[in-house]
Formats: structure tokens, sequence, C-alpha cells
């Protein structure tokens, strides 16, 4: 089993690192021209904008018509994993679906910084890079962190592949150039411990009552009355 408080590290690390070895402009500007219509799944599930993005680039290459889960047509019945999905209305109510209902059901992660969207990512398309300790294609193709290797069918690897496509993490640099508002939220373990070390409210008291008590009531009735 991935140990995903590694990965997170690890995937930080690269991206940190990392620098562009191809042209992703074109791929990011069609991208962050689509922001709101991105924004308005992201309004529902949580999930930044830009990754929903990226990931719809590389499941169906911005195809409109074709659903974030898995690129299979959202309006009908899909019938590659996830399985089963729809139709839907809309793509916008299959892409909801995608992130809420299906593995990874990213729509209940919390770390939105680099190193947790870039691992939330690797999850959609599968640890399988990881447990074999090389970076995903699906994340760092386009970059220096990948230079070959890659899942040519379900099980099957070939490490003599390169992958004709950028990665998320060369498009979120190429989009990260046209758009400077785009940003990593801060890690989940680091909002609980920022929530625990904000200091308490203090205790209700006499001089301090609790709103809505009786002593609230006390203290106001004499505030009128200076």
């Amino acid at each position: 089993m991935t140990n995903l408080s590694s990965l997170i590290v690890l995937n930080a690390k690269r991206w940190r690192a990392a620098k562009l070895t191809r042209d992703a402009s074109g791929p990011a500007r069609r991208l962050v021209a689509a922001r709101a219509r991105y924004q308005s799944v992201s309004a529902t599930t949580g999930v930044p904008w830009f990754v929903i993005a990226v990931i719809h680039m590389r499941e169906s290459a911005q195809d409109w018509r074709r659903s974030l889960a898995q690129g299979d047509p959202w309006d009908r019945v899909s019938t590659h994993v996830p399985k089963g999905r729809g139709p839907f209305r809309s793509w916008e109510d299959a892409a909801i679906d995608a992130l809420a209902d299906c593995p990874p059901y990213a729509a209940r992660w919390r770390d939105w910084s680099t190193g947790g969207a870039l691992t939330l990512i690797e999850q959609y398309n599968g640890l399988g890079y990881a447990r074999r300790g090389q970076p995903s294609p699906y994340l760092w193709a386009g970059t220096d962190q990948y230079s070959r290797g890659k899942y040519v069918a379900d099980g099957r690897f070939d490490p003599q592949v390169v992958d004709p496509q950028p990665g998320c993490a060369a498009l979120l640099r190429a989009m990260q150039q046209l758009d400077a508002a785009i940003d990593f939220g801060i890690p989940a373990a680091t909002a609980v411990a920022a929530v625990a070390a904000a200091p308490a409210a203090p205790a209700p008291s006499i001089t301090n009552p609790a709103p809505g008590s009786l002593g609230a009531w006390i203290a106001s009735f004499f505030r009128k009355g200076k």
C-alpha cells in the first residue's frame, strides 16, 4: 500500500524542482479561458478549479462532450472505470458526480497544498507508478521529473514508452504563467494545527455572559439604563 503522506512530501519536492521540457502554453490557455465553467463545479465540490481543469485535459483533452471521470460520453452510461455512471444532464453534473461520488472522492480531500493537490491528482489516475517508485506521467510528463515509462493497458507497464501528453504538473506550471492567481492552499494538517493553536474564547462569566443567556439579558438591561 502506498504511503500517501510520503507521496505528498515527494510530489511537493518534485514540484519545487520541476522545469518544463515541452511547451504546454496552448492547452494551458484553453484551460484558463474556461475558468468560469470549472469554477461552477468547484463551488459545489470544493475542488480547486485549476485541479478540475487539468484532470479534464488529461481525461478527455478538454472535450466538453466527455465525462471528467474517465472520458466516456456523459450522456450515456459509462463503460470504462468508473463504470455504470450516468447518463447525466450536462458536463457539469457529470463532473460533480466524478469528484463527489467516484474514487478517489476528490470532494472529500482537504489538503490542497502543492504536494496534497498533486497527490490527489495522482490518485485520480492510479498509484501504480508510485508503487514502482516512479514519477507518474499523468503528473510529470513534459517536465524534467519524467523521462519514460507508461502503463499502456490495465496492468501492462512498458518502460520504453514516453507519454506524449503534457502531465498535470506541466499544465499547472504553464497555467500559472498566464494566471498569477492560481495558487495552492495550506496542508490540511497545518490548517488543523492553526485552529488548535488559536486562543480559546473566554469562558462565560458575570462580566462576559454567554449570548442569549439570562446574564446577557441583565447586562443589556443595565447598558440601556446608562
